[in-house]
């Protein structure tokens, strides 16, 4: 028992969440914070919207964790960065978005279980990943693998031209001019409904940070939704209690609010 909550395990996003873009860094109070609990013997799992390719080369992958949604919750991993399970996006969808990739209407990058590339690159791709802290992959081709999740580079009000198009998709901003294409129904609420399943643990018993539109589903679902300072109004909205910001020490903060760590 954890406080008055039977929380098991807490889920964490990275980007904003996790990783301060202030500091480029996963800041030493939220370090700690993470080491107490799992001292305590919850577990802590990773859910984020990048690829463990790019993941591995942030500052948060030095952290030990015990397990890993990646992709928002497409591809997940064991503690030991193993894949055990993944939901593609459907071959029909695909046929239209590779009509899109290949005429290079919109910079896509199109991400495998092992590998991930992009159509070109234009001044908002580059400006999207370096706000981000994220790699701009290399030019590729699409040649009929598995595609777990498509990353778009346009303005936010352009986002109903592709949710128009697509049937079978879901469509969620992780920033101002970058979006997820994941296959609807998918997402990181998903994710952890898998990831429950395999450890033999109840939504109740779990907790969620977030701050990007893409957490929404996941703090909606967990016993307790966490969205920090920094999120946006919808964010908090969709949450049972917001934080301090991650410069702020607000994982720290509401894990003591919740007497998770002491």
């Amino acid at each position: 028992m954890s406080g008055e909550h039977d929380i098991r395990a807490v889920f964490f996003d990275v980007d904003g969440t996790l990783l301060s873009h202030k500091l480029n860094d996963v800041p030493q109070e939220t370090r700690v914070a993470l080491r107490r609990l799992r001292e305590k013997g919850i577990k802590t799992v990773i859910a984020t919207g990048r690829h463990m390719q790019e993941y591995s080369k942030l500052p948060v992958s030095e952290i030990e964790f015990d397990g890993y949604l990646t992709l928002n919750g497409q591809l997940l991993l064991d503690g030991n960065r193993k894949v055990y399970a993944g939901t593609a996006i459907d071959k029909g969808e695909m046929e239209v978005l590779e009509q899109i990739f290949r005429a290079k209407r919109i910079p896509f990058v199109l991400i495998g279980e092992n590998d991930r590339y992009i159509n070109y690159v234009n001044d908002t791709v580059v400006k999207t990943q370096a706000e981000t802290m994220g790699t701009i992959p290399q030019i590729g081709t699409y040649e009929g693998e598995n595609v777990y999740q498509i990353l778009a580079f346009i303005p936010e009000h352009e986002k109903q031209i592709l949710n128009d198009l697509l049937d079978e998709c879901s469509i969620s901003s992780w920033a101002e001019t970058g979006i997820d294409i994941i296959p609807r129904g998918g997402g990181k609420a998903s994710g952890i409904q898998k990831y429950l399943d395999e450890n033999g643990l109840e939504r109740s018993q779990i907790m969620a940070f977030g701050d990007g539109e893409n957490d929404i589903e996941m703090l909606q679902f967990a016993g307790i939704g966490v969205a920090m300072g920094n999120a946006g109004d919808t964010v908090k909205a969709a949450a049972d209690y917001v934080t301090d910001t991650v410069d702020e020490d607000g994982i720290g903060n509401a894990l003591r609010h919740f007497g998770l760590i002491d």
